[in-house]
């Protein structure tokens, strides 16, 4: 049947490009791992050849699928579910791009795309190890291409198709929209043009800049641990341990991509969410730390197998978990096993299953492939096979089970490759020692961060109930804070060390002037009581301020080394740059978080909203349209609010005026509604920056004006003199004028006005003037009420209740929402563009180092051309 207004053309290529990426990446990997098996040289050529074409179809295949699903979201095709749950016809369009990857199979997509380019650029450089590495990340591509497929195998679902239609994916019934069905049941043909009229929008938060470049980047790095993975697989499958030298490159940018990524995405929650921070360790935040830390550890071990010939083992095992970290990530925070305990994890319980494999899959890829003997690949292929079974039929939470598994089978398959180790135990006294003892502290803290963040699949496995920490942030904190310790000492003194033994006397006179320096300045720091952080203990602030030695000796130390140990070479000195950038991130991260101070205590005594866990009244600031209000080291005006029809915020103007240098600025905190059905706001900070602290403003409740008036006033008799009570305080009557010179308001000509001079006094102790007032004319009034917008007081003067007596008549009504209100946080962050300034110095040492290694082995391939000559 055919229904007005589908177009089903754009989703027939994409669909069409779906399967045809599934094969291609099947196809491709086979003749990868043919070509590396076969040693012909006129058989290998072939494999490639048929390898290399697949692997361009599945690239063509991976940007039609892009291509199709920009033109449905951009041409507003709500026929298509994923264009419906997305997008809507008031989005702008450069948050399209942010549409494509909210769901799940975006994201997925879009980590194949960068496969593809990633596999590209192996294929016309990693020569020998093209077919090795090219059989890893074809497989991977392979498995992100059934996570697109959305066809059923019997009663089993293989995937989720991006181009399912509307009418197919069980969003509309006679149950909830029977104005789309005819009395038969079956869906009326011009459904669409009738009644879909708009999509359900993309997720508020994700309205944001950071959102459209912030995925990209992080999918990058995700997809750049794969290729240091794929070097391993290649290097354990040939029994050949030369990859140690062509992977430092990939594994520097492997570490600096998701470096950018990761912080591109504490920015995103700086600039847009309303926790207050950067970082909250959140499982989704921590699923993209830990392949990181790990990355960072086998660099480090590969730097040492590659000068000392120590740590290989160890870098084979740093880059295959780096990887695999990865992937369990990717099954805690899609499968919906962490939907209790993350705002940012998907919940994707129809994938679910099929997460399983994916994750089962490629654990088991390397043992089963890799092992020697027939009788060990059944056995793994085994295990592989019971890993499923567990996890599908028994309880996702095997899934961990199935890792740990894999990981010890790839151990033993380690052992089983002679691998080459030197006998010799290090030198203490060696660069190559402690660099070891780095990468381990390194490994130590993911593991633990790991671990915690799979406390909900412990729970669920075993049906306990290990509840969440009351402060989550401190859970991790006070242990971080002492791997932070040694992680600053380490950068700071390693690299005074030499690699398989060092003098004392030389190390010790060269690292004597950086540990006076940087105690010293320590010292400055924290003893005139900058850094005394007493809210968990005082243990835990005398950690801080080791902390703080460490994270400056690490600065200090390393710029002195490019300054004495590497004269000044710059260009040569890619991991000390790398080092100052780490210490000044630690630095910052300690000053920013543990001096983060609130300025919005309130002053008023009014309270939006009651006390919550995450948020206290008392911190919280009411400010009335038009009315100064006293916020401690500034004067906080509400301007004025206004509607943007371009991003559909409404942005709220608010004034600061600094009391000590009476230098004023504008905040513009911004609302949006919910989307996707759901209720009420997504708040936007906005932030004050100067060199050495932000402003951290964001509205967390807004009351705009009411429509209609619906309280009464209260008549009250009183003389001069006497007091009436209100909710916050009291009304003084201090006399009455009649005809005064100075009152503002314009009478009438003719007219007799009686004013009453009254004050108001409010709990906190704040005084305000109130006038209210009447005109007389020809036994004819009018009644002039006056207001105190913020105490949410009208007074009237009704009438002369008794002339003999002077008792007069005054109605008082009180009334929160006759004015709009909003309610401030405001935090201050102290020197956070630290933190910011030293991610740029981080990742401009990781690609100097990439830069270097790249020239280096440009240089020795050219040396050997010319002996070969």
């Amino acid at each position: 049947m055919n229904y007005t207004g589908e177009h089903l053309f754009p989703g027939q290529i994409g669909h069409f490009a779906v399967v045809l990426s599934l094969v291609a990446s099947l196809v491709a990997t086979i003749a990868f791992f043919k070509a590396n098996k076969v040693t012909a040289p006129a058989d290998k050529q072939s494999w490639l050849r048929l390898a290399r074409g697949a692997f361009l179809l599945e690239t063509i295949s991976v940007v039609t699928i892009i291509a199709s699903i920009y033109y449905i979201l951009t041409n507003h095709l709500f026929e298509y579910n994923y264009a419906w749950e997305h997008s809507d016809k008031t989005l702008q369009t450069k948050y399209v791009f942010a549409c494509l990857w909210e769901g799940q199979e975006g994201s997925f997509l879009l980590w194949a795309f960068w496969h593809c380019v990633l596999g590209w650029i192996l294929i016309f450089t990693a020569k020998k190890w093209e077919a090795g590495v090219l059989t890893a990340i074809s497989f991977a591509q392979f498995c992100i291409a059934s996570m697109l497929l959305g066809i059923y195998i019997f009663s089993n679902k293989i995937g989720n198709n991006p181009f399912m239609l509307l009418r197919h994916e069980g969003v509309l019934s006679p149950a909830n929209a029977p104005m789309l069905f005819d009395s038969n049941g079956a869906l009326k043909q011009d459904y669409l043009v009738s009644y879909i009229r708009d999509g359900s929008g993309l997720n508020a938060l994700l309205q944001n800049y950071w959102m459209v470049i912030h995925p990209p980047i992080l999918f990058l790095g995700f997809a750049s641990t794969v290729v240091p993975f794929a070097f391993a697989f290649a290097g354990m499958v040939n029994k050949d341990h030369s990859w140690i030298k062509p992977v430092l490159p990939w594994a520097g940018f492997s570490g600096a991509v998701l470096c950018t990524g990761i912080m591109m995405g504490a920015a995103w929650a700086y600039e847009s969410l309303s926790f207050a921070g950067y970082w909250a360790w959140d499982p989704v935040e921590n699923a993209s730390l830990v392949p990181w830390l790990l990355m960072v550890a086998g660099l480090h071990t590969n730097i040492i197998y590659r000068n000392s010939g120590y740590s290989l083992k160890s870098t084979y095992i740093f880059y295959l978990l780096s990887f695999i970290f990865i992937l369990y990530s990717t099954f805690l925070t899609r499968s919906g096993i962490l939907g209790d305990t993350s705002v940012h994890a998907f919940v994707g319980a129809d994938m679910t299953p099929q997460l399983f494999m994916l994750v089962n899959a490629f654990l088991w890829f390397v043992p089963v492939l890799s092992a020697s003997k027939l009788q060990n690949k059944l056995i793994y292929a085994g295990l592989f096979l019971a890993g499923i079974v567990l996890s599908v039929s028994v309880h996702p939470s095997f899934t961990l089970f199935s890792c740990l598994g894999a990981i010890a089978v790839i151990i033993i398959e380690l052992n089983r490759k002679g691998i080459p180790s030197t006998q010799k135990e290090e030198n203490t006294y060696s660069r190559e020692f402690w660099m070891f003892i780095g990468a381990l502290v390194l490994f130590l803290s993911a593991i633990i961060i790991s671990g915690k963040t799979s406390v909900p699949v412990y729970n669920k496995l075993f049906h306990k109930n290990i509840a969440n920490p009351e402060d989550p942030e401190f859970s991790y904190n006070q242990i971080q804070i002492f791997i932070a310790i040694i992680l600053g000492i380490l950068t700071a003194v390693t690299q005074y060390f030499r690699y398989k033994d060092t003098p004392k006397a030389f190390f010790g006179k060269k690292i004597l002037m950086p540990t006076i320096i940087a105690l010293v300045l320590s010292l400055a720091i924290c003893l005139p009581g900058y850094m005394d952080y007493e809210k968990k203990g005082i243990g835990f602030m005398i950690a801080i301020q080791v902390a703080v030695f460490a994270a400056i000796y690490a600065i200090v130390a390393n710029a002195g080394y490019i300054w004495l140990g590497m004269k000044g070479k710059i260009k040569a000195a890619g991991a000390s740059v790398a080092h100052v950038g780490f210490g000044l991130l630690l630095l910052g991260i300690l000053i920013s978080s543990s001096k983060k101070e609130v300025l919005s205590w309130n002053t008023t005594g009014i309270a939006m909203f009651e006390k919550t866990k995450d948020q206290d009244p008392m911190e919280n600031l009411t400010l009335f349209q038009g009315v100064k209000t006293d916020m401690g080291k500034y004067d906080v005006t509400y301007v004025r609010d206004t509607a943007n029809d371009i991003d559909r915020m409404k942005y709220f103007e608010l004034k600061f005026d600094k009391k000590d240098d009476g230098n004023q600025f504008y905040v513009y905190p911004d609302v949006l509604r919910a989307t996707k059905g759901q209720e009420g706001f997504a708040f936007n900070p906005d932030k004050k920056h100067y060199w050495d602290k932000d402003l951290f403003v964001y509205v967390s409740s807004f009351q705009g004006p009411a429509q209609q008036d619906t309280s009464s006033f209260r008549p009250v008799e009183l003389r001069d003199g006497d007091t009436i009570f209100y909710s916050n305080g009291i009304i003084v009557l201090n006399k009455v004028e009649v005809n005064p010179q100075d009152d503002k308001r314009a009478f009438n000509p003719g007219e007799m006005a009686m004013v009453l001079d009254m004050t108001v006094t409010s709990k906190e102790g704040s005084h305000y003037p109130l006038r209210p007032a009447i005109a007389i004319k020809d036994n004819n009034f009018r009644n002039l009420p006056d207001t105190v917008l913020s105490q949410g007081l009208v007074v009237q003067f009704n009438k002369i209740a008794d002339e003999k007596k002077r008792i007069l008549e005054v109605g008082v009504k009180e009334d929160k929402s006759m004015t709009p209100i909003v309610t401030l946080k405001v935090y201050q962050f102290p020197f956070i563009n630290l933190v910011w300034l030293s991610v740029v110095i981080m990742v401009t040492g990781f690609i100097m180092s990439v830069v270097q290694r790249v020239k280096k082995g440009k240089a020795v391939t050219a040396k050997k051309l010319v002996h070969a000559e």
